[in-house]
């Protein structure tokens, strides 16, 4: 791992580019009181209230559509955003695209201030730290114009290749970090610390920097550096790790089998690097880890492990954040009424996303007026949420980029000179085709070239765009072939293609095609994905793979004789992964994790730091 100097200055240049026209016209407020002397005034409602981070939909903070209106009233009994904040006084505000909070980012921007002038017009009003989950790859709130990075497996491909490191972990949290802060977004829940050690986790996979925890927790450490470089809390999650398991926390409840030995080893490794690196907030996972709490309870619940493990082993002193309410890892065993209450005891400061606002809320305060949470238990907490928000400068100026003058143009145009910045979306392309990793060039079949392979058809899977704004990954790739000297013609077949869907790719590669790329998505022994590729490759046309999640797809695929991991669909890395099969840049990543054998898992067929060239 480099050091603390040499990553400074291999983000010089970065940083001299991002220091843009100051703080917007908002200016800070000697005035304001402290993070104690706020909570010396508040009441106990606005103490609840600042312990609870609330989703509400729409796109404006006073007016939103229609049907953000009647969403709201359903589930939260307020019509907007200025009404959430005032009836309830929430202490944060998340970020969702399904939400529609992130149109872009001048809207964006503009519903951070609107948020900040309600908070500040209630009595003793106390700024709200907005959040989102912006991990970038497979995980993103917030999309196009805003730069988009390569997600964690990638970089960790990246960290491992050849001249790798860890410093460009760094410059993409401090750009992102950066990019956030000027829309109003002061908490990111990133970077991701649980170490992938299971091929069949559903809900982690290429969102893990990889397998080593090492390697894994320098990465993380450079990325809490980069994101509170640029003034936004890192959050690193999910404690105490969610890398083994086969069950997703947001349907079912996974449990965690590994010793208390290998827990230390392992899945601690990269927590305690995030403490060390000054981390502001850690996420709890909803998961049983039986070695380390043995009552049955999710950790996110459990004094042991938040306390005991979190708090006094490991000496976090910073936030504490649940993970999402809703999910039924945490629901499982107790009522939404109970869990808030529970996760306050066991040592939590924020609770995200409760299902049932109205009933949350109410259950804290009827536990402080029983006796069952002392107010000095609350107060415990609400002085590490409020002075996060005092270091972040919330308190003194709670207006990112923006005028709180009423009738005065609430977003400068600092907003837009921010966010996407030209230097920005250089930078991610230089980080993404550093991750690109070649696992199989039998012949070698690839680079290919246009004077040989002029014609080629891009097929596969187009699942979603994560952020709403990228896409489909066939045609990206095809219009950058083409852009690379190639005549590319995309054809989707999604990620469950029916029979008449195979025949028709099959029968274009077999037309005028000279070569086929296949994009692939999660691939298993038995799914039409695999049919559609050992079809592809029966027709005898050259063919190269690009697994657009995991590189773990590679192990159901023997027959294809070039195959490629780029670890997402964005566009970023989809571009990253054409200039790689066009030999306009050279694989340089390596693989962060084994691929084992599907029928044979103690097999490893690419061990971790596999990766070819050219």
């Amino acid at each position: 791992m480099p050091s603390r100097r040499s990553v400074l200055a291999a983000g010089a240049g970065v940083t001299a580019a991002l220091a843009v026209g100051g703080r917007g016209t908002a200016q800070a407020d000697p005035g304001r009181p402290s993070a104690s002397a706020l909570l010396s005034r508040m009441t106990l409602e606005e103490k609840v209230g600042q312990l609870f981070v609330a989703r509400v939909y729409g796109h404006s903070a006073t007016a939103p559509d229609q049907a953000d209106v009647d969403a709201n009233l359903k589930e939260l009994g307020v019509r907007t955003a200025a009404e959430l904040v005032a009836k309830y006084r929430v202490g944060g505000i998340i970020y969702f695209t399904w939400a529609h909070n992130t149109r872009d980012p001048r809207q964006i921007a503009e519903l951070s201030a609107g948020i900040q002038r309600a908070a500040l017009r209630q009595p003793r009003g106390v700024p709200v730290l907005i959040s989102t989950d912006q991990e970038h790859g497979i995980v993103c709130r917030i999309g196009r114009p805003a730069t988009l990075f390569p997600g964690a497996m990638a970089l960790g491909a990246m960290a491992l290749g050849a001249g790798g490191s860890t410093a460009d972990a760094r410059t993409l949290a401090r750009i992102a970090g950066r990019e956030l802060r000027a829309m109003g977004v002061r908490q990111n829940y990133s970077p991701v610390a649980d170490v992938n050690v299971n091929p069949a986790n559903p809900v982690i996979g290429v969102r893990s920097f990889g397998a080593d925890p090492e390697a894994v927790a320098a990465l993380v450490a450079e990325e809490v550096r980069g994101y509170q470089d640029a003034g936004v809390a890192a959050t690193a999650k999910h404690f105490p790790g969610h890398g083994d398991t086969a069950v997703d926390s947001h349907t079912g409840f996974p449990v965690i089998t590994h010793t208390r030995e290998v827990w230390e080893r392992l899945d601690a490794v990269p927590f305690r690097a995030a403490i060390a690196a000054g981390v502001d907030s850690i996420m709890t996972g909803h998961l049983l880890v039986p070695a380390l709490d043995s009552s049955g309870d999710p950790a996110t619940l459990s004094h042991p492990i938040v306390t005991g493990l979190l708090r006094e082993r490991l000496g976090h002193d910073g936030v504490v954040v649940t993970d999402a309410l809703g999910m039924m890892g945490v629901r499982t065993k107790y009522g939404d009424d109970r869990v808030p209450v529970l996760a306050l005891k066991a040592g939590v400061d924020q609770l995200l996303d409760p299902p049932d606002l109205a009933l949350a809320h109410g259950a804290v305060l009827k536990a402080v007026q029983d006796g069952e949470l002392t107010e000095e238990r609350l107060d415990e907490s609400v002085l590490r949420i409020l002075r996060l928000k005092e270091k972040l400068g919330l308190l003194a100026e709670p207006y990112a980029d923006a005028d709180p003058v009423p009738g005065a143009d609430p977003v400068p145009d600092a907003v837009g000179h921010m966010v996407g910045r030209p230097e920005h979306l250089a930078e991610a392309d230089r980080i993404a085709v550093r991750t690109t990793t070649l696992l199989v060039n039998e012949g070698p079949l690839l680079p290919l070239s246009p004077a040989a392979h002029p014609r080629l058809l891009v097929v596969g899977a187009d699942p979603a765009s994560p952020s709403g704004t990228t896409g489909p990954p066939t045609a990206v790739l095809a219009t950058a072939l083409t852009a690379l000297g190639f005549t590319a013609t995309a054809l989707s077949t999604g990620t469950d293609p029916s029979a008449e869907t195979i025949e028709r790719a099959v029968t274009a590669a077999s037309g005028e095609a000279d070569a086929v790329v296949v994009a692939t998505y999660n691939v298993s022994a038995a799914s039409p994905q695999s049919t559609l590729v050992e079809r592809l490759a029966a027709t005898g046309r050259p063919l190269v793979a690009v697994a657009v999640r995991n590189p773990y797809d590679v192990a159901h695929l023997p027959s294809v004789p070039a195959f490629l991991a780029a670890y997402s669909w964005t566009d970023v890395e989809l571009r990253a992964a054409a200039r790689v099969i066009a030999g306009a840049a050279r694989p340089q990543g390596r693989l962060p994790v084994p691929v084992q054998r599907a029928d044979d898992p103690a097999r490893v067929l690419y061990p971790l730091g596999h990766g070819l060239t050219y």
